[in-house]
């Protein structure tokens, strides 16, 4: 990701506010999808248009000013072309979950075109990186100090520790209890019974506890080319409730002869119908 950093530098500094306010502040929703086994934020390209056409980045100064759809394809295919996100494919979702990400892969062609998704390559400020790797060289410094702490912060230290490592083995615990309480379910009351089923699912932590419990049943998609199918072989009339009309008979050519006219066509509705055939004279 260097290259695409180095070249995010080189972008012009109305480039760049563009692309800070639309990753921050547009108020555009926020996708979250799995790119090389990392978890990015990517948006979808008409989302991103509908944002440089609102009212909120009217009022922004500095910016390239954005008055039709066409201007706003321009300028995102100009922060594109910086690296500021690239175009991306849908995948599959990396668990069975509702909530649960999706695959993204690079497409090697680049352009942006509002159907399609791209991901963000834009990392926040540099400012805030720095300080939090100042914060974590000052833990562990104050970790290899420990000898040197005061005895109530050592106390503190002690206590908070224990705590830890109290949840630690109360989750273990809940693990083993889940996996003993669906096997008796399974066996007992098919299908077997989870408690929290999105423990281990890839997603946030209050939402891993939620539902309480839930029913392992298998879960039935009926695909669209079987409906397809069933609608493509029902018949018209019988789809909207009609009965079918009686097939006309064909009218057979042997019973068309010279001077005579073809044979009625007989009636279903049990209503008869005279004719009058003519018969021409004979020339004798």
């Amino acid at each position: 990701m260097s290259s695409f950093a180095a070249n995010q530098a080189t972008a012009p500094a109305e480039h760049k506010t563009v692309a800070n306010w639309l990753r921050s502040k547009s108020g555009q929703k926020v996708r979250v999808g799995v790119l090389d086994g990392q978890r990015k934020d990517y948006f979808k390209g008409s989302a991103a248009v509908k944002a440089l056409l609102s009212p909120a980045y009217a009022k922004l100064k500095k910016v390239p000013k954005v008055t039709s759809e066409t201007e706003a394809v321009q300028l995102l295919s100009q922060l594109n072309a910086k690296g500021f996100f690239l175009r991306v494919q849908r995948g599959d979702k990396v668990t069975s979950t509702k909530k649960s990400p999706r695959t993204l892969q690079v497409i090697r062609q680049q352009a942006f075109l509002p159907p399609d998704y791209y991901v963000w390559l834009l990392e926040g400020s540099p400012l805030m990186i720095y300080l939090g790797a100042l914060g974590m060289v000052a833990v562990i410094f104050a970790g290899v100090l420990y000898p040197l702490w005061p005895l109530s912060m050592r106390i503190g230290a002690y206590y908070l520790s224990m705590g830890l490592l109290g949840l630690l083995g109360l989750f273990f615990a809940m693990t083993i209890v889940r996996l003993i309480l669906y096997v008796v379910t399974w066996l007992v009351l098919s299908p077997g019974l989870w408690i929290f089923p999105q423990l281990f699912a890839d997603v946030g932590f209050f939402e891993s506890f939620v539902p309480l419990y839930e029913w392992d049943y298998p879960k039935k998609k009926k695909s669209k080319k079987s409906k397809k199918g069933d609608k493509a072989d029902a018949p018209p009339a019988a789809a909207k409730g009609k009965a079918p009309a009686p097939p006309t008979p064909a009218t057979p050519m042997s019973s068309v002869l010279p001077g005579m006219a073809p044979p009625p066509t007989p009636s279903f509705g049990g209503t008869q119908q005279a004719f009058i055939e003519e018969i021409p004279d004979d020339a004798s």
